[in-house]
């Protein structure tokens, strides 16, 4: 009988004890009541910030690809949206009354909108202290801005006149390949305007580059980007670049890495498709 009182004490006290561990448990009305309590306190997750600055794009286009690869190097809090097909909206013209891309939105712009690739990309580098891409030297700065006017003035236009008619873009009024004659005479336009090319693209080579691997000396400078940006666009013809020029844009590439080889894939697609449907 003694053994059995111990054992029967053991089982009261632990019994004892389990109701004790039970009752100090809260129930579960109270413990989903301090679940909702915290998850109350803790602060609402803050919506996703949107970026400061809206780029609007055509992506097949080098004008556009310039700014493209110079915000992605840069690392420029900027929102891309494709515009292919609106630009002559009424609400793109409001804004934008020369219908013309790449456009940069941003409100402290005195109109809100800026577009020409190389007046945006000087912009952006005088605001944000980009001086690795658009040096403050004045002579430095002076070399190049000579190099991207000297571009978009003289190379460019050649580059346009031999590579609009396979990329199926509109020619500019008044020039042969926007006329109404006949083929032969814009295929021989067209010609001369390849030919042409070989001057002004050595002079890149042999004044704005010279010794160095870029134009802005050892980093790419904004004239860097659009000026292997517009070489891109030679593809389309198979114009035979010189070593030197496919070297400075492997380089190009090589040190800008995916800021230049994500946008320079849509334009190299575009190529890729016109290509296929004229073979």
């Amino acid at each position: 009988m003694i053994a059995k009182r111990k054992t029967t004490a053991k089982t009261v006290k632990s019994a004892a004890k389990s109701a004790t561990k039970t009752a100090s448990k809260p129930s579960a009305a109270k413990q989903a009541g301090r679940t909702a309590t915290k998850a109350a306190a803790k602060p609402a997750k803050k919506p996703a910030k949107k970026p400061a600055m809206q780029l609007n794009v055509i992506k097949p286009s080098v004008n556009n690809l310039s700014v493209r690869i110079f915000a992605r190097a840069a690392k420029l809090d900027v929102e891309e949206k494709d515009v292919y097909g609106a630009t002559r909206s009424a609400d793109f013209l409001k804004r934008n009354p020369a219908h013309l891309t790449p456009m940069l939105e941003e409100k402290g712009l005195p109109r809100g909108a800026l577009w020409e690739s190389c007046a945006i990309m000087q912009y952006l580098s005088n605001k944000h202290g980009l001086e690795k891409f658009y040096p403050k030297n004045p002579a430095r700065r002076a070399m190049i801005d000579s190099a991207m006017f000297y571009l978009i003035g003289t190379l460019y236009p050649y580059v346009a006149r031999a590579t609009y008619p396979a990329l199926r873009f509109p020619q500019y009024p008044g020039e042969v390949g926007h006329a109404e004659l006949e083929a032969h005479h814009k295929s021989a336009a067209q010609k001369a305007a390849m030919d042409a090319i070989a001057e002004p693209l050595d002079v890149f080579r042999s004044f704005y580059l010279s010794d160095k691997p870029f134009i802005g000396g050892a980093q790419p400078s904004i004239a860097d980007i659009r000026l292997a940006a517009t070489l891109e666009f030679l593809e389309v013809v198979d114009y035979k670049l010189p070593k030197w020029a496919r070297d400075y844009m492997a380089a190009m590439e090589k040190k800008l890495g995916k800021a230049y080889s994500e946008p320079a894939a849509d334009v190299r697609g575009y190529i890729a498709y016109v290509r296929s449907q004229a073979a």
